[in-house]
């Protein structure tokens, strides 16, 4: 495994525990700051509002080396995770979350790109998903270590430690990521033809409402595995473990299946089989041991789509690769914001913590119709070229 893309990873590490660590500290983080977790929520919410914002600005940093604009996002990410280890009450700490989520989707689109020219001949899939695999192992340890953290010490170390791991981050890529070839400047209008076909729009909408689904169940996994599948609270941490490691599995996984058949392919046959997940959750999450291992399947699911359309997007994207594989992240989050949104409203209206997860049922099957007529439409007609 080449040492570059080991680097990558290291900085989707600390997005990826910058993001999802939410989902494990949420309860502390409300009793803290005296608000409640459905209101606590919407923090996750602006993490992904920045990724949004975040990442169309890679249009203006598009004529840099690739290298040098990884060094800037990873700084950005130190910024925002000690301003919200620092942050005296929910709004400053809102505004932190929000700056953090500025670098997620840009990073990931420059890091893609960077993955796919480092790459072996027909291993770009495979170089995309080894990248990604940071986000895979926060969630496998990273966030179950924030968990703890904030159940045992306080909320704050955990944004503390995604700051200083930045530190390292930035090392790394200096010290093992080459100086790659820039990508043909198309200049400002090119960066967004591609926006002209339907070929991106499908991938866009399939991973948006697609993820929403997911998140409409993930945001609110804690109270739901404490209130609804029985565990104790302390148990939790353990349980992200397990969650974490479906993810390593699905994310791996999928990078191979999607090289050795087609990414499209791949992610239309995940999102199925969420929708059915998410559906199955809701009638048997008050079954203990079931609920853990639909919970891994999900995850597993979650993460076995990322490759696929992040190699999609590049793909379907030409004079506007940046800013195609960049959107991939945004899209991930807006669905991401919806779910965490949408999940929330019948826990407003006081139904059970079930009840997201059939909401997000909604959403997935959504997700999977898009990705199966862009396999038909576009992944099918290639083959017939």
């Amino acid at each position: 495994m080449k040492k570059s893309l080991i680097a990558l990873a290291f900085g989707t590490l600390g997005l990826g525990i910058a993001e999802f660590v939410m989902m494990g500290i949420l309860p502390d983080i409300a009793k803290d700051l005296h608000i409640s977790i459905a209101t606590a929520g919407h923090l996750i919410s602006a993490y992904a509002l920045g990724v949004c914002v975040g990442a169309p600005m890679l249009i203006i940093a598009r004529r840099y080396p690739l290298k040098h604009i990884l060094l800037v996002l990873v700084g950005i990410m130190m910024i925002g995770n000690l301003c919200a280890a620092l942050a005296s009450n929910y709004w400053v700490l809102m505004i932190a979350r929000f700056i953090s989520g500025l670098p997620h989707g840009a990073y990931f689109g420059v890091g893609s790109i960077v993955a796919e020219k480092l790459a072996d001949k027909g291993r770009g899939s495979e170089a995309v998903s080894i990248m990604i695999a940071g986000m895979t192992i926060a969630n496998l340890f990273g966030v179950p270590l924030g968990t703890a953290l904030s159940t045992m010490l306080s909320w704050r170390l955990t944004f503390l430690l995604v700051g200083c791991w930045g530190i390292a981050i930035l090392y790394y890529i200096w010290r093992w990521v080459p100086m790659v070839e820039n990508l043909p400047d198309t200049g400002f209008k090119g960066q967004f033809r591609f926006l002209k076909t339907q070929a991106p729009w499908l991938i866009l909408g399939a991973t948006m409402l697609g993820n929403g689904g997911v998140f409409c169940w993930y945001s609110y996994i804690n109270p739901l595995l404490t209130h609804v599948s029985g565990f104790r609270p302390e148990s939790i941490t353990l349980l992200m473990v397990l969650a974490g490691f479906g993810m390593v599995v699905g994310n791996l996984v999928s990078g191979r299946l999607s090289d050795r058949f087609t990414p499209g392919r791949v992610a239309a046959f995940t999102q199925g089989s969420l929708s059915i997940l998410l559906l199955l959750i809701y009638f048997l999450a008050s079954i203990s041991w079931l609920s853990v291992i639909l919970m891994c399947l999900c995850t597993a699911g979650l993460f076995a789509l990322s490759s696929p359309q992040q190699v999609l997007l590049i793909r379907f994207s030409p004079g506007g690769e940046m800013l195609g594989a960049a959107s991939v992240q945004v899209a991930f989050n807006l669905g991401n914001a919806i779910g965490a949104y949408c999940g929330g409203l019948p826990l407003q209206a006081g139904l059970s913590y079930r009840y997201p997860a059939l909401l997000g049922t909604f959403f997935a099957l959504v997700g999977f119709i898009l990705l199966v007529l862009f396999s038909r439409k576009y992944e099918t007609a290639r083959q017939h070229v």
